[in-house]
Formats: C-alpha cells, sequence, structure tokens
C-alpha cells in the first residue's frame, strides 16, 4: 500500500499493484500490434474527416469558414496531440491497464485527479460515440438522397438544427448497433476493427488519388478567408479527430504484450492518421469552394460538384461502414474506464462485473443507449466542442502525470521514453488549455457541470468505498467471499 495518508484524496495507487489486478480482472488478453494500431486508426480517422473537416471549412451560424485553412486547422491540432500522444506512449508502456488516463492520473497525481479525469472521459467518450452517430446519419442521408430518398424531416435531424426535425433517428439506431458489436467481446472486436479500418484506409485513399484530378486551384485563394482566430477556433473543434488513441490505450489489458506494443501502437497511428488528413483535406478544399461543401457530409458534395454522384454515393456507403470503427473504438473505452473506476471501488462493484466472453456487459449497453441519447437530440458541432474539452483537460492531466511520475519514479521500467522532458510535455500542457479556450461558454457550463456532478459522487460514495480506503466496506465485502 502507499505510503502516504490512506486516507486523503491525494492517495497514489502503487505501480506494483497493477500487475496483479491486470491478471484477476477477467479481460481477455487476444489484442496484438497490430490490431492496436487498427484500433488506433478506427478511433483517429472518421467523422473528424468525413464531417468535421467540410463543417469546420464550411462554418455554420455561429462560426465563420475557414476555408482552405482547415488543413492548417488540423495541423494545429495534430501538433497539441502528439506532444500528449508522446506522454501517453510513456504511460502505456510503463503501465498497461485498462483505464487510460484516469489511471495515469490516479498513479502519478492523486485519487481526486484520477477521479477528476476519469469521470470526464465516462461523459467525453459517450459524447464521442454520438457525434459519430450524427455524423454517419448524414452520410447516410446524402446516400439515400441519391436514389431520390428523403427521409422526413422530423426523424432525421434535431431540433436545433432548425429543419423542422425532432429527433435523429438513424443516429439512436447505429448507435444501438455498434453496442451490439461490441457486446460480442474483444475477439469479435479486434477482426472486425482491422477488417473494416483496412477499407477505410483504402477509402481515403481512393478519394485521394481520384480527387487529385478534379481539383480547382483557384478553391484554394482565398487560403484563409476568414482570418487565423477562426482557424485556431477551428482547431479546437477538429482535435475531436486526432485523438483517438488515448481510446485505444483503455485496452491495454486486452492486449497480449501491452508494455511491448502499447507504445508502438499510438505512435503509428497518429502518423498514419496525420499524412491521411493532410492529403484529403487539400482535395477537399480544392475539388469545392468551401462555401459549397456540405457540412455534414462533404466529401459526398464535393464529387457531386464535379459531376461523379455515383462516386458520392460510393463514399457515402463506404463513409458509414468506416466512421463505425470510431465508436467501436470509443464504445469500449467508456465501459474500459468505467469498469477500471468500478473495481477500484470509486464506482458501484456492479459495473465491473464481466460476462464469459470478459465483456462487461452492463457498462457496455449503458453508455451504448446514453450514446444514442444524446446523438438523438443534439447538433454535432455541439456534442463534439463538449466532447473536445473534456479530452483536452485528459491531455492536461496526463501531460502533467508523465513529467510529475519522471522524476517521482526515475527507475521505474519503461518500455518507451518520450524525448526532450520536459519540454515535450509542457508544450501538450499549454497548447492543450489554449485550444481549452477557444471554445464557446456554453461548452464550459455543461462541462463544471458534469464535474459537480462528478465531485458530489466522489465525496457520497467514491471516497468512503476506494479501495485505498483501509476502512473502505469493500474490503469487508471481499473478505466474507473468500471466508
Amino acid at each position: 500500500m502507499s505510503t502516504q495518508d490512506p486516507r486523503s484524496i491525494w492517495r497514489r495507487k502503487p505501480v506494483d499493484e497493477m500487475e496483479d489486478e491486470t491478471v484477476k480482472s477477467g479481460l481477455f488478453k487476444s489484442l496484438g500490434l497490430w490490431q492496436l494500431t487498427a484500433i488506433g486508426v478506427g478511433g483517429i480517422i472518421g467523422v473528424g474527416i468525413f464531417s468535421l473537416a467540410g463543417l469546420v471549412a464550411h462554418g455554420d451560424s455561429a462560426n465563420p469558414g475557414v476555408g482552405p485553412a482547415v488543413l492548417i486547422s488540423f495541423l494545429i491540432a495534430g501538433l497539441a496531440s502528439a506532444a500528449a500522444a508522446l506522454s501517453y506512449a510513456e504511460f502505456a508502456g510503463m503501465i498497461p491497464r485498462a483505464g487510460s488516463a484516469y489511471t495515469y492520473g490516479y498513479v502519478a497525481l492523486g485519487e481526486i485527479t484520477g477521479w477528476f479525469i476519469g469521470w470526464d472521459l465516462l461523459l467525453e467518450y459517450i459524447a464521442i460515440v454520438a457525434v459519430v452517430a450524427i455524423g454517419i446519419s448524414g452520410y447516410l442521408d446524402a446516400f439515400l438522397g441519391g436514389f431520390g430518398i428523403h427521409l422526413p424531416a422530423w426523424m432525421a435531424s434535431t431540433v436545433d438544427e432548425g429543419k423542422g426535425g425532432l429527433i435523429n433517428l438513424p443516429a439512436i439506431l447505429i448507435c444501438l448497433l455498434v453496442t451490439f458489436i461490441l457486446s460480442r467481446g474483444t475477439k469479435t472486436f479486434g477482426r472486425f476493427e482491422l477488417a473494416v479500418v483496412a477499407i477505410k484506409v483504402v477509402l481515403i485513399l481512393f478519394i485521394v488519388g481520384l480527387g487529385i484530378f478534379y481539383i480547382n486551384t483557384n478553391n484554394y485563394n482565398p487560403f484563409m478567408p476568414s482570418g487565423f482566430g477562426p482557424v485556431v477556433a477551428g482547431a479546437a473543434t477538429v482535435f475531436f479527430a486526432v485523438f483517438g488513441y488515448d481510446a485505444m490505450s483503455t485496452a491495454a489489458e486486452e492486449a497480449t504484450d501491452g508494455k511491448k506494443h502499447m507504445p508502438k501502437a499510438i505512435i503509428l497511428s497518429l502518423i498514419v492518421a496525420m499524412l491521411l488528413y493532410v492529403a484529403a483535406t487539400l482535395v477537399l478544399t480544392g475539388m469545392q469552394n468551401y462555401k459549397d461543401i456540405d457540412p455534414k457530409a462533404g466529401f459526398a458534395s464535393a464529387f457531386s460538384s464535379v459531376g461523379l454522384p455515383v462516386i458520392a454515393s460510393i463514399i457515402s456507403v463506404f463513409a458509414v461502414l468506416s466512421i463505425l470503427t470510431v465508436m467501436l473504438t470509443f464504445l469500449l473505452g467508456v465501459t474500459r474506464v468505467w469498469f477500471s473506476m468500478s473495481r477500484d471501488g470509486l464506482l458501484p462493484g456492479w459495473f465491473s462485473k464481466v460476462d464469459r466472453h470478459g465483456t462487461p456487459q452492463r457498462v457496455t449497453w449503458i453508455a451504448g443507449v446514453a450514446s444514442a441519447f444524446l446523438a438523438g437530440i443534439f447538433p454535432i458541432r455541439a456534442v463534439a466542442d463538449l466532447t473536445n474539452i473534456g479530452i483536452l483537460a485528459a491531455f492536461v492531466v496526463v501531460c502533467l502525470s508523465v513529467i510529475v511520475f519522471r522524476y517521482t519514479k526515475p527507475h521505474e521500467p519503461r518500455t518507451f521514453r518520450l524525448p526532450l522532458m520536459p519540454v515535450v510535455p509542457a508544450f501538450g500542457v499549454l497548447a492543450s488549455l489554449f485550444l481549452i479556450t477557444q471554445l464557446h461558454w456554453e461548452t464550459w457550463v455543461r462541462f463544471v457541470v458534469w464535474l459537480i456532478i462528478g465531485l458530489a459522487i466522489y465525496f457520497g460514495y467514491g471516497r468512503r468505498h476506494s479501495l485505498m480506503n483501509p476502512d473502505s466496506p469493500r474490503h469487508e465485502r471481499e473478505q466474507s467471499l473468500h471466508a
């Protein structure tokens, strides 16, 4: 146990206890390097490029379009994300445990920090699944429109979109479908993810390879029509598109060799994603004037604009399929964070029960239904910004944690050591904080309300029941079970 006061909210979880917990977790170890990388790429590439790129380039009622400079938005977001990715890689190679940022914060900065970031991730990952479902719904509508079929407005858009809608029914059904796929077990999920990510990468290469012949360089002028400010604000929104590797790290306990494979998979997935993003955004804004891009189905509208509606329909079909991997990755993420918090005693143990497939079914279906609720009633940008503030907060904690842990535990075995300590993680902290300031005040209000609710649960339940508390009722129950 820790040498600190065991009743302090700053008590830290000892690293040497992690190995025993992973052996007893009940989660199956079935993911190799390429499956982990596929999960990372699957989480990064998706709605960010297929929907948010067009949204930020085109703009909306509250944000001017940034035009071709959406490329710079992606590069700014990617640079900030890279610093955090290296921090995640160092931790993942040292602590291959479900929970990701929640676990890293718990070990390095104390229980209250771990709770803060874990509670934050529960909302953010569920919101990500909802955003992606909304994005898929947009491409599905574009696909059906190619055949002259249009879904009634009341069931295909939310009230806030101003189209006479009441609920986004396709988005709800997509959330429930993905929940079912994940509920079948990690082994099945890993195979599905690897196959669909391969399709996704081929699709983007196809889009770039064909679209390059239809680029009109006049569409790049003006390159930055609204100035640099909206470009930075756009980076805060498209940041959603560059952090899927953090959800992949929540599957560390299900990796066949987490300490060796997790750091490589994190770095590989971000490199692949950023190369594809740069090429795809150049093609998107070169094929169609940014003012005419469909903010919900950018590439479908771009190919339609150059007289290739069949290609647009094909893209819509495969976009729907490929974006499913993002939902799967983040739904996996929220269930594993929830599982870890429950196993540690911060949430009721009922949530950490697994079935014969090694899957925590209870939290999987609760998270899936919650994401369906968000997808059904909120517009895409509101949910995307809510997601980003939470992930940026997680990045701040992870970057701070890796600095603290490098100096408090310098001799702890590490399979990967990030370079230029502490410059790289410090840059990650500053960049993440800067991007947070670019988000709307409504997003801050929602985030703060969620954290207040979380603090009430922690002080009302988690602090007392935590397994780090020697007086926890969970200890008594476990002793009676083994008696």
